[in-house]
């Protein structure tokens, strides 16, 4: 049974225009939902991918020439479905259609009425909760809590940096897949291209120093040449290319 648009849920508004995320933000608080505003594209992707929210609120055009649509890709590269909601000055049909195609759910021109986009929002949102949330991962023993950030195996907590978090994260999500080096580098440090260096095997090696430590075998696999696999001890390998 799907939530009633009265429940309350959680919204992250990215938008760098101060006036336009405070009217966003005070709307849905008047209607009792929690709403927080980043207007740092950096920062907003840290807490995009790093927090459990109900609903993105992603405008266009950030501050440096952030386009919002890459922390969109970053959010469904990691498999993450949170709606979003992409608000944009940019109205043309094209590019309506590469939002949606980018993986946005809805589409908003600038200027807009609220009640249009708390329509939109409830909507979104309301389709959203007729499956279960996405919350917790859980391989093996190893636990993460993409709201709380917690990370335990066995029971025992592991102390992860943002960056060893969002690496984590991705690799659970798609367990027992194997994750190529182009694949983590668009994920977890949004690069569209190699910039040809370790930076992926220096962080895994840290990763899973770290999870080992905790006890029980390896569960992070080196495809050699291709990539890296998170899987249970006793899952089969993946079939060959």
């Amino acid at each position: 049974m799907s939530a009633p648009p009265s429940a309350m849920w959680r919204c992250l508004v990215i938008e760098d225009d101060e006036a336009n995320a405070r009217y966003i933000a005070d709307g849905f608080r008047g209607m009792g939902h929690v709403a927080v505003v980043c207007r740092d594209g950096a920062d907003a992707l840290a807490r995009a991918t790093g927090e459990a929210w109900d609903l993105v609120i992603l405008d266009r055009m950030l501050p440096n020439g952030v386009d919002g649509l890459s922390i969109l890709s970053t959010l469904r590269n990691l498999g993450l479905r949170t709606p979003v909601l992409v608000l944009s000055a940019l109205s043309a049909l094209d590019e309506r259609v590469r939002g949606l195609k980018a993986g946005g759910d809805d589409y908003l021109a600038k200027p807009f009425a609220f009640s249009e986009l708390a329509a939109r929002a409830e909507a979104l949102v309301r389709r959203s909760r007729t499956g279960p949330e996405l919350r917790v991962l859980q391989v093996a023993d190893l636990r993460l809590d993409l709201g709380s950030r917690k990370v335990e195996r066995a029971g025992r907590a592991i102390a992860l940096q943002p960056r060893e978090f969002r690496l984590l994260a991705c690799l659970m999500l798609n367990a027992g897949q194997v994750m190529t080096r182009t694949m983590l580098l668009e994920a977890v440090w949004d690069y569209q291209f190699d910039p040809q260096t370790n930076v992926i095997d220096v962080q895994i090696s840290r990763l899973r120093t770290k999870l080992d430590a905790a006890g029980g075998p390896s569960l992070i696999h080196t495809e050699r040449g291709v990539g890296y696999r998170l899987a249970a001890p006793d899952a089969p390998d993946p079939p060959p290319a």
